[in-house]
């Protein structure tokens, strides 16, 4: 697999295609079409490849940067960039994937601008709804990924346990040993 997925929610998860974000060399998980293909594929939206071309990706890109512009407005508690929303209004407005029954059951096939636009859809649904209130920013500063926090008590404080919050938990245990140590 070339993508992770720690977050539940697609369009979250799409945004964390660029690890590291505020480092001086972000990794960027969408380098190629191909990559865009597989990140649909490993998602689950399509279960076969859409075929993404340049044009795709950078749109795909544009909007990822939009996502996150309205997310980070809305944690941060500032208005919404109106070049972000315009940017994904346009592409929510796009034609869904397709589903189709068959004999072996549910598949799911469409363009990378269809998978755009159900990404884009579901941000307009959690940035204009209630569940805004529970995006949060990973806590470990080399990670960028954002998601929401739909923990009890609403104390998240990492993407994802088994990934920044192990590393999180391990960088303060062996911290707090060296000093015993000291």
């Amino acid at each position: 697999m070339n993508h992770a997925f720690p977050c539940g929610t697609l369009p979250l998860d799409f945004v964390g295609t660029l690890r590291a974000r505020r480092n001086a060399e972000p990794m960027e998980k969408l380098a190629s079409p191909a990559l865009l293909d597989d990140w649909f594929l490993e998602s689950g939206m399509v279960d076969l490849a859409p075929g993404a071309s340049e044009a795709d990706l950078a749109i795909a890109l544009d909007l990822r940067e939009a996502i996150y512009s309205l997310v980070a407005a809305r944690i941060e508690r500032r208005p919404l960039p109106a070049e972000a929303v315009a940017e994904v209004n346009l592409q929510a407005a796009g034609l869904p994937v397709t589903v189709r029954l068959g004999p072996d059951g549910a598949t799911r096939t469409g363009t990378a601008v269809q998978g755009l636009a159900a990404l884009a859809r579901e941000v307009v649904e959690i940035i204009g709804g209630d569940e805004a209130a529970l995006l949060r920013e990973c806590a470990r500063p080399e990670c960028t990924q954002v998601y929401l926090d739909r923990s009890r008590g609403h104390r998240r404080e990492w993407c994802a346990m088994r990934t920044c919050g192990n590393r999180v938990k391990a960088a303060s245990y062996r911290a707090r040993q060296h000093s015993a140590k000291s």
